[in-house]
């Protein structure tokens, strides 16, 4: 545990000198149902009237996902210095958007409510960026809440981006609890292991992965609702993200190792999305593939030449 308190606060400080160096952040006030919602704007020096872009986070952790500020692996950071403001969300029930009223409870936040905390952001972003349409990256949940945003609010998305698509369901389990306990070994589990089960060091570097559980413990440490959980663990017939209603150019990213998902399922997918939409396939990537060594270049770039105008039709 000392370990840990003393990692936190090294990687806050690092975090903090390599911010002010290129990006500046901004919280704006959000509430949606009664509940206070987390969402901050990642932009360039300089920046402003560029591209709004959100990234939408999976089950268990929150947006700072997104944000592993050791090297240049953080995504919104890179993403606000290639012609994006950027935009993190934290659903009810997460990381900075715990406080919430008396009805609220770990079961509330489910993938369809989720989508309405998109929406409420979207409304804001779009207003603030003055424009009519903004882009969406979602991983893991984050693509099962941000296609049903999408499906449902097609006027709002201009592009839209599946990295680690959960196409259908990940098998049927009761999940009785409304809160989930959050581990150090728990937030480690998104990494490609070796044989002994420890951490693939050649695939993730320790101080991005030590960055990444960080964040974690510091915003997530006190669990994560499970509303989203228990749409997810479903029989694998259920189809979880509906492609078939999406109207808006769409990416699905993936890696060929990774357990949560399936290629044969995105092709599936693929096939009910409108013309133009495109599947990445990333051999060797795996779930984390935004902060693996070997992918992580790969990845974002193929998501940059996906967004950039005049890429797919608008």
């Amino acid at each position: 545990m000392l370990r840990r308190f003393v990692l936190l606060v090294v990687l806050m400080f690092q975090s903090a000198v390599a911010f002010a160096a290129d990006v500046r952040t901004e919280v704006f006030p959000l509430e949606r149902d009664g509940v206070k919602l987390h969402l901050e704007r990642y932009q360039a020096e300089g920046g402003g009237g560029k591209k709004p872009l959100i990234l939408v986070h999976g089950l268990t952790y929150s947006s700072r996902e997104f944000d592993v500020n050791y090297g240049d692996y953080s995504l919104a950071r890179f993403l606000a210095n290639n012609g994006f403001d950027v935009w993190l969300l934290d659903i009810a029930g997460y990381g900075q958007s715990r406080e919430a009223g008396d009805k609220f409870t770990g079961f509330t936040p489910d993938s369809d409510y989720a989508a309405e905390d998109i929406k409420a952001a979207a409304k804001l972003i779009v207003e603030k960026s003055k424009t009519a349409k903004l882009d969406v990256l979602g991983w893991s949940w984050g693509t099962v809440t941000g296609g049903r945003f999408a499906a449902k609010y097609p006027e709002l998305v201009n592009k839209l981006v599946l990295y680690a698509p959960i196409v259908a369901g990940l098998g049927e389990y009761d999940v009785p609890h409304e809160y989930t306990a959050t581990s150090w070994e728990h937030a480690a589990g998104d990494f490609q292991v070796k044989a002994d089960k420890s951490i693939d060091y050649d695939i993730v570097e320790r101080p991005v992965a030590d960055t990444f559980l960080s964040n974690c413990w510091l915003y997530d440490g006190a669990g994560s609702p499970n509303g989203g959980r228990r749409n997810l663990l479903v029989a694998p017939t259920e189809r979880l993200i509906p492609t078939a209603k999406i109207k808006a150019p769409t990416l699905l990213i993936v890696g060929d190792q990774d357990p949560y998902v399936s290629v044969a399922l995105c092709e599936e997918a693929l096939k009910t999305l409108p013309e133009g939409a495109k599947l990445h396939v990333l051999k060797g990537a795996a779930h984390a593939m935004m902060m693996e060594k070997p992918y992580y270049k790969e990845f974002r770039n193929t998501v940059l030449e996906f967004l950039a105008p005049g890429s797919a039709p608008q």
